[in-house]
């Protein structure tokens, strides 16, 4: 999806702020914000990649404007009323407007830590053999794709060579579009800051993570 979300390499937007390890939130709105979307994805009714998706769907102009946690809170509010737990009146008044819908659960506060530690592990069996193996030259493919993709903007088309194999993970692409069943070999993939940005880049190695889908032997 070649959206506002997918900046890298572009100019203008000046350099990326390290902040401290402990300033983690800006307000206690931001704090609620993420508590809130942990929360809601412990429901159980959608994925990371629906989640990713949700925010990148909005209008470019409000995601440029937008901070971290509004982004967050945008996806929330998204797949809060796509998935039918709340109506649209519901989230412009704040106030229930009937039951709850059936089947839905909030996670007891007891399990909070231990589900926040184990996580949901997105390792998968694949059923076919890896193409492609460590030291193998591989090129991105030139896709355009409309919907959620892990394949930035500015690899594609570029030549870089496999340094790990992850093994199958839930394909991120099929995922975020609702197929949770989809898995794929996932590599860690190097490229010469020269391949991506050219004779003016900074000396170096930029490595991604990426899906056998999005590759084809160099």
């Amino acid at each position: 999806m070649n959206g506002a979300h997918d900046m890298g390499g572009m100019h203008g937007f000046g350099p990326v702020q390290d902040e401290p390890e402990t300033d983690r939130f800006h307000g206690e709105w931001e704090r609620r914000a993420f508590a809130l979307t942990l929360a809601c994805g412990g429901l159980g009714q959608w994925t990371i990649d629906q989640a990713r998706y949700a925010r990148e769907r909005q209008p470019p102009v409000r995601y440029l404007e937008n901070t971290y946690y509004e982004q967050w809170l945008h996806g929330l509010e998204t797949l809060l009323v796509e998935k039918g737990l709340v109506t649209p009146d519901e989230l412009r008044t704040g106030k229930p407007s009937g039951p709850p819908p059936p089947g839905i659960k909030a996670l007891p506060a007891e399990r909070v830590v231990k589900a926040l530690q184990q996580g949901s592990p997105y390792t998968r069996p694949v059923d076919h053999p890896p193409g492609f193996a460590v030291g193998d030259r591989v090129r991105v493919r030139m896709d355009q794709p409309v919907t959620h993709t892990r394949a930035p903007r500015y690899v594609r088309g570029r030549t870089g060579t496999v340094v790990l194999y992850h093994g199958g993970h839930v394909f991120a692409d099929a995922s975020a579009r609702g197929d949770h069943g989809v898995a794929d070999h996932l590599y860690n993939v190097a490229f010469d800051s020269a391949e991506l940005w050219g004779i003016q880049a900074q000396p170096g190695v930029v490595h991604l993570d990426l899906w056998e889908p999005y590759l084809v032997p160099a």
